[in-house]
């Protein structure tokens, strides 16, 4: 019976010391390495695309990668411990904080890192090639943007005809007051102001922390600003007013001033690269495309210039100013005019593929989005045409010119009016969900993300402001960063 007793205790430790060895050396040394796991991005929208690198993870196994409590992807590790993989962020993470984790059957939770979802409206257009179509929104629809309310408004000196730019948990506003705004996204908390010394009607474009803006100041009429403190990177005189908002691509701001001319500037430098006179002053905001930048001119033309040299691409007349801002979308430009017509022209060649008469003037700029045009006129409408055939599909009525561009964002559509209303519409149906008033013409163009509708209005005799919209239940807002912008690459728009 003794030695039956001993032959199981000396079988019960040669067990445990091959699972010690196991561990030690199959696993790859598992008690002695930490795993030590990279994101190519610690931030970025819902569907954005992120890639991980890790090491010292044990040899040869499978390990899970998980947002939050789902399950991504399945990856083997190599032969040192290695880990690569690309996630997509899932279309439904909400703003906030998530976790993304590591995890193996064997082992279990090996590997933990933070990720931020957060929508930018970086620009005027939302992406360089316009269209004014967040695709990321996923907390308001047509279901419960009946809900909206202030979420909080700033006080300005004058009324603002400048859009707002939305980058990193901070909205960036030009106004009428000659100065340049910078307040906290989730609580309107003033960050710093920078006195452009005219009206600033130019909407910032935010890239890789920098603001880049117009302004009626002369002679310095263009601004390059430091995203975090708003200090002054550099500035470059124009030979007049500059209202048009500008577009940053790969290194590059391009922008239209009264000086007649179209510019193409180093982001980083504001040496300029090349101009283009279009014979009369460009109010108009460029979209840049494939290498092409569109613009309108009060010549009454569009130019589609090449985006590395200026060189004239091709023009298209119409019978009136073009200040409306092109948007792009599947290789077709389209824009407005004040001869009264909304036009789709090929982008390869100007050749027109539709246009469409409305009864005023369009000065606004397009939203393109799901094969839909949405635009307003001075005859009071906004219209959704087919973005194929140029078919009207509804119209809505606001009773007075509508001037401001919309933005669309997860079957809605934004809009103000010169009657001092801001509107939501249901974007199939143009059905009215919501309005609010701020009692005077609104031709600031909405903003949306994140959950919340930023815009400005309001003139002297009517406290204007810059407005935040937002449902009460919100989840998101006290998990948005809320602060000083962080350097960031441009986000992988979808198109």
């Amino acid at each position: 019976m003794k030695l039956s007793m001993a032959v199981v205790n000396t079988t019960s430790r040669k067990v445990n010391l091959c699972l010690t060895l196991f561990s030690l050396f199959f696993l790859g040394g598992l008690c002695t390495a930490q795993p030590t796991v990279r994101l190519s991005r610690d931030i970025g929208p819902p569907t954005a695309e992120v890639a991980i690198s890790g090491s010292g993870f044990p040899t040869d196994i499978t390990i899970t990668i998980y947002f939050d409590s789902t399950a991504l992807v399945d990856v083997a590790t190599n032969s040192i411990g290695e880990l690569y993989a690309v996630i997509q962020v899932p279309a439904t993470a909400l703003p906030g904080s998530h976790s993304v984790k590591e995890i193996s059957s064997i082992t279990g939770l090996l590997a933990e890192q933070e990720f931020l979802v957060q929508t930018d409206w970086r620009e005027f257009g939302f992406q360089p090639y316009g269209g004014r179509y967040n695709v990321y929104e996923n907390i308001l629809d047509a279901s419960n943007a009946d809900g909206l309310s202030s979420l909080w408004s700033y006080p300005i000196g004058r009324g603002t005809n400048s859009s707002p730019a939305v980058a990193n948990g901070v909205v960036y506003i030009g106004s009428d007051d000659g100065n340049v705004y910078a307040l906290n996204a989730s609580t309107g908390a003033e960050l710093w102001q920078f006195a452009a010394g005219g009206e600033v009607l130019s909407s910032p474009a935010v890239g890789d922390g920098v603001v880049y803006v117009g302004s009626a100041t002369l002679p310095n009429n263009f601004y390059a600003l430091n995203a975090s403190t708003g200090a002054k990177l550099w500035e470059f005189a124009t030979g007049d007013s500059v209202n048009s908002s500008p577009a940053v691509v790969d290194g590059v701001v391009y922008f239209g001033s009264y000086d007649n001319n179209v510019y193409a500037l180093n982001a980083s430098t504001g040496a300029k690269l090349w101009q283009f006179g279009t014979g009369s002053l460009v109010f108009s905001s460029p979209a840049v495309a494939n290498g092409v930048v569109y613009i309108g001119s009060d010549d009454d033309n569009v130019y589609a210039l090449n985006a590395s040299t200026g060189a004239k691409l091709w023009q298209f007349a119409t019978r009136s100013y073009v200040t409306s801002s092109p948007a792009v979308a599947n290789g077709v430009v389209y824009f407005g005019s004040d001869d009264d017509h909304v036009y789709a022209l090929s982008g390869s060649t100007g050749t027109r593929l539709w246009r469409f008469k409305t009864g005023g003037n369009v000065t606004a700029g397009p939203a393109v989005a799901d094969g839909v045009v949405y635009i307003g006129s001075d005859d009071s409408n906004v219209y959704a045409l087919s973005a194929s055939t140029g078919a009207e599909l509804w119209q809505f009525s606001t009773g007075d010119a509508v001037d401001a561009s919309p933005a669309v964002a997860n079957g809605v559509v934004y809009i103000g009016s010169d009657n001092g209303n801001i509107y939501a519409l249901n974007a199939s149906t143009g059905a009215e969900l919501w309005q609010f008033s701020v009692g005077a013409a609104v031709t600031s163009c909405p903003a949306v993300a994140n959950g919340v509708v930023y815009v400005g209005g309001g003139e002297i005799s009517t406290n204007p402001a810059i407005y935040a919209f937002s449902n009460p239940d919100n989840p998101t807002l006290a998990s948005q960063r809320a602060g000083p912008p962080m350097p960031q690459s441009d986000l992988a728009l979808k198109k």
